[in-house]
């Protein structure tokens, strides 16, 4: 991508796209093309083929989507199944139209087996039953990394799918309703320190493993993706038998046990942890292989134990961010 190409972050304002426009003012690129919802509806064909043909960017980021926790999916299938293949279907079928040069399509490791082999490969999509309690947005998301794959291969069009692990940061989501496991723990956790409360209740048994990315290296990655010579990008971009897929992540996890202690000392609580062992655990293990990402020479930078205390910076600067 050249310093001034024009360049569209779809859902800029989310935890991953407001992590991408960082990144990319931060590397030199200053033409970019930006649109809140109430300026976009990408649900909406009509619109988003009037914005595209009016601004025909080269190079499109789709981070526009609808997500939530184990609560939200459980609760909202259907939205979550709706609104993604709409915004999804919108965003790279207008791209094309438009003569995008390239495209990145962001998607989540939910899209995995819920008991396939671990780290988990690429090439495990599509081998086994998915979680249930997000099986309406991991099937959103695979037809996304489907329809990429299609326009690849029937109309030449350079689509990726990079499927990022749990990702964390600022820009988050912390309404404890909506928000992913780690949002809720800092926000649980600050607000009994707070209030005084002794004991904080988690959901779980708190034995599910899982790896978290902080949102900055994780756009740093995509930028990185974008910005790969032909021979390598179009490698990624697949073949009759190898979908367009590429995992995002550190390749390290831990349990949510070991992740809520970590929280709790960075906040500052020091009350007692319960688990709700009568609530759902989720899958049990989590962890990406990202050795193909590696191999192309890109690494994360941003440790754990220092994300966390980034992120509970915005937290706090935020006002607690949710309701």
């Amino acid at each position: 991508m050249q310093p001034g190409a024009k360049i569209f972050v779809a859902g800029h304002r989310g935890l991953v796209g407001s992590a991408l426009v960082r990144a990319l003012r931060a590397q030199g690129y200053s033409n970019l093309v930006t649109r809140t919802h109430a300026d976009l509806d990408l649900i909406d064909p009509a619109a988003t083929h009037a914005f595209f043909q009016y601004e025909k960017p080269e190079y499109v980021f789709d981070a526009a989507a609808k997500v939530g926790g184990i609560v939200a999916n459980d609760t909202y299938p259907a939205e979550f199944i709706r609104d993604n293949l709409a915004i999804q279907t919108n965003v790279i079928h207008e791209a094309w139209r438009a003569g995008a040069k390239r495209l990145l399509f962001l998607g989540s490791s939910c899209i995995y087996p819920r008991d396939c082999p671990q780290p988990i490969k690429e090439e495990y999509l599509l081998t086994g039953p998915l979680e249930p309690t997000n099986r309406a947005y991991a099937i959103a998301k695979i037809a996304g990394v489907e329809m990429c794959w299609s326009y690849n291969r029937q109309h030449g069009t350079k689509c990726i799918a990079a499927m990022p692990t749990n990702l964390y940061g600022q820009g988050e989501n912390y309404d404890l309703k909506t928000s992913h496991v780690l949002p809720a723990l800092i926000r649980k956790f600050h607000e009994a320190k707070e209030s005084g409360r002794p004991e904080v209740e988690i959901w779980g048994t708190g034995k599910p493993l899982r790896e978290f990315l902080y949102s900055d290296d994780a756009a740093e990655a995509c930028v990185f993706l974008m910005n790969l010579p032909d021979d390598k990008f179009n490698a990624i971009c697949g073949n009759a038998k190898q979908p367009p897929l590429i995992n995002i992540g550190c390749g390290e996890d831990q349990t949510i046990r070991a992740l809520a202690e970590m929280v709790a000392g960075v906040v500052g609580f020091k009350g007692r942890l319960r688990y709700d062992t009568s609530k759902p655990d989720g899958t049990p293990k989590k962890q990406l292989d990202v050795s193909k990402l590696n191999a192309l020479g890109w690494r994360p930078k941003t440790p754990l134990g220092e994300g966390l205390k980034l992120a509970y910076q915005q937290f706090l600067l935020t006002g607690c961010g949710g309701p």
